[in-house]
């Protein structure tokens, strides 16, 4: 009785949906683009098209069919469709719809497709929760995400699912699904009688970087102001201010979205706030998720700052919480003064490459017995530090039959300097030696 409602529902709300959601494909040869994906005879096609497809994560830039695609595996499969948001949906929500699938396959055997939205955005828990359907087979996990699967997906999650890349869509593509919008009668704009030059589509299909949803907005904003002005035809001027500003896009070719951010990182650590500053504000207004800028200026203030000027740490983190806290467009501030310190900043790697060296030599330690001088029980011998003037003692440290090295070596720039003045004084009592 629910599933009835719900298509009565949806039913209701398709009449009154925006022309993108209207003009949705509803079988698989109505896809525009992605022909490497659901083209003849391709992997994805052929499990749809017998039934049998399993979980996936569907990823790539926005308006390339994430939705659509989820929508014609549950319908190719005769199975339920749900949708859950990762912004707004919890744990709670989660265990609901697995109780609904359960059920479903205990009275019908009917499947249910579980579209999550976001699913970058799932904290590790609400992640976790999805494994036992996922797992047991209860639902189809069909997940969709802007990002890169492996940096922000669990690795349980993705073990259990097909990572599935969709491209930007090309002009042409864009184009194709204009004309189809201004002919279709039934769903589309072909019953207003609204025409549109070659190079108008042209134009639409241009400014809006292989987002078919984006396009398609526009275009209806674009007809109604046509209609408006009592004009037969859509025109360029329509186009300009249905989009109001230029539109921009830095993700319209394959890794070009990991590009900029590569770019902003770059500029920071070669001191050029100017350049980080434009690299930020191109995220920023091409609504990129600032949670993951902000993400990435944390791990940026440890990896390329680090020691030479600790307090980076401090301010990026700052800038994340500050987000956290009042959001967009005021966190602009937070975000930028942040920028502007990390590019600014005296940098040093030595973290990094202390990483590097410790995990080396952990990967190379044999089964390392702690000495029983630093034991948390029974220890015999150990030699308090702060009982020693200098508050430096030599004893070993080190795992018993593993010969010490050098893992960390200070930097010489900014607040690191000193570290190293005052690491060499204890290295001379400790009898180290560092290059």
């Amino acid at each position: 009785m629910t599933d009835l409602f719900s298509s009565r529902t949806e039913q209701a709300l398709a009449a009154v949906a925006p022309l993108a959601t209207r003009m949705r494909p509803r079988t698989l040869e109505e896809v525009v683009g992605q022909t490497k994906l659901v083209g003849a005879g391709t992997a994805f096609r052929r499990t749809i098209e017998q039934g049998k497809p399993m979980s996936m994560i569907l990823f790539g830039p926005p308006g390339t069919g994430k939705t659509t695609l989820a929508r014609l595996v549950a319908d190719y499969t005769s199975a339920a469709f749900e949708t859950l948001s990762a912004t707004s949906a919890g744990v709670k929500d989660i265990r609901e719809v697995l109780a609904r699938a359960r059920h479903r396959l205990e009275t019908d055997e009917r499947r249910t497709v579980l579209f999550l939205d976001e699913i970058h955005r799932f904290a590790k828990n609400q992640q976790d929760a999805l494994l036992p359907g996922v797992e047991d087979g209860t639902l189809i996990l069909i997940g969709a995400t802007t990002e890169n699967p492996f940096y922000e997906v669990n690795s349980p999650l993705i073990s259990r699912s097909s990572l599935i890349r969709l491209e930007p869509l090309a002009p042409t593509d864009i184009e194709t699904l204009i004309e189809r919008a201004l002919a279709d009668t039934e769903r589309g704009l072909g019953s207003s009688g609204l025409t549109m030059s070659a190079e108008t589509r042209a134009e639409l299909a241009g400014r809006t970087g292989g987002d078919a949803r984006l396009a398609l907005n526009a275009l209806e904003v674009a007809a109604t102001l046509a209609q408006a002005n009592e004009s037969p035809a859509i025109e360029s001027s329509d186009i300009e201010e249905a989009l109001q500003r230029r539109i921009i896009r830095y993700d319209r070719v394959g890794d070009a979205h990991y590009d900029v951010i590569s770019a902003f990182i770059k500029s920071m650590r070669g001191s050029d706030p100017d350049a980080a500053l434009f690299w930020l504000h191109l995220m920023i207004e091409a609504g990129e998720d600032p949670e993951f800028i902000a993400r990435r200026m944390v791990v940026f203030a440890s990896e390329d700052v680090g020691l030479a000027d600790p307090q980076a740490l401090v301010v990026a983190v700052a800038a994340a919480q500050a987000l956290a806290l009042v959001g967009l467009p005021e966190a602009t501030y937070n975000l930028s003064e942040a920028a502007i310190y990390l590019a600014t900043a005296t940098k040093s790697n030595s973290v990094a490459r202390a990483i590097g060296q410790a995990r080396e030599a952990v990967a190379g330690a044999d089964s390392p017995r702690v000495p029983l001088a630093l034991r948390s029980s029974g220890a015999r011998g150990y030699k308090y530090p702060h009982d020693d003037p200098a508050g430096v003692v030599n004893q070993r440290y080190w795992p018993d039959g593993i010969e010490p090295r050098i893992l960390y070596q200070p930097g010489q720039r900014g607040t690191e300097s000193a570290i190293a003045e005052r690491q060499a004084a204890a290295d001379r009592i400790l009898g180290k030696k560092r290059p």
